[in-house]
């Protein structure tokens, strides 16, 4: 199971055993492509495959991650007196990110952490590696140091990484799904209001292909946010 394969990764990598693991899923989009910026609505829901993480508790205020995904970058590091944006940091920008949002909402971390991720979500292929990574780190910090935030603020906070950290201006559907998915439910959430409702997804003997193409999507390196820009001017 990947749940074990992360916490033999974490062994490896930073020489002691986890003391616990999460998960978070990937999302795909049913329908409402590209509305979720234009505040219009949309229909996704979570899936089974996601990224796994193994956390151990440290006693200063470092905090090292590694992602088996990318295993070429090593582990990074970076303490939590100091989350200011570079993008030396790679994909440990969204952890380093979310942690900073959940600071910057007024709650204080005691100590830092050892983070390794793993799972069977492809990284940059449409299904929203890079939230799943913000909504795990979220999940991780707000459980182990009993911050009891909601989920929704959880959501939020995701967005603004994406929005205010990373200087993306993508809409609140990824985290949206990730966050508050439930098992065989689809959600018709409404971006402008954040009004949602389950929705069952019976498929009897139907099923969902996704389609991996192969094709890198990295939104930061993309007119994402020009065509949002037109959008708005439009």
């Amino acid at each position: 199971m990947l749940s074990d394969d992360v916490k033999k990764i974490f062994n490896d990598k930073f020489g002691y055993d986890s003391g616990r693991t999460f998960f978070s899923p990937g999302r795909i989009n049913l329908i409402g492509e590209y509305t979720d910026f234009n505040g219009g609505h949309v229909f996704p829901c979570a899936i089974s495959m996601g990224i796994y993480g193994a956390y151990g508790a440290r006693d200063d205020n470092k905090v090292r991650v590694f992602s088996q995904n990318v295993a070429d970058q090593g582990i990074i590091e970076f303490s939590l007196d100091d989350l200011a944006y570079s993008k030396a940091d790679g994909w440990a920008s969204y952890p380093k990110g979310m942690i900073a949002q959940i600071i910057d909402h007024g709650h204080q971390l005691t100590h830092g952490f050892d983070l390794a991720v793993d799972g069977n979500l492809p990284d940059a292929a449409g299904l929203s590696s890079s939230a799943c990574i913000e909504l795990l780190t979220a999940e991780i910090v707000n459980d182990v140091f009993d911050f009891d935030i909601d989920e929704v603020d959880l959501v939020k906070y995701g967005q603004l990484v994406e929005n205010k950290y990373l200087g993306l201006q993508t809409g609140i559907m990824d985290q949206f799904a990730i966050g508050m998915g439930k098992a065989n439910q689809a959600i018709l959430l409404d971006t402008n209001t954040l009004d949602y409702d389950y929705v069952p997804v019976e498929m009897g003997d139907r099923v969902v292909v996704i389609m991996n193409t192969k094709k890198h999507r990295e939104l930061q390196d993309s007119k994402y946010n020009e065509r949002r820009a037109e959008c708005e001017e439009a």
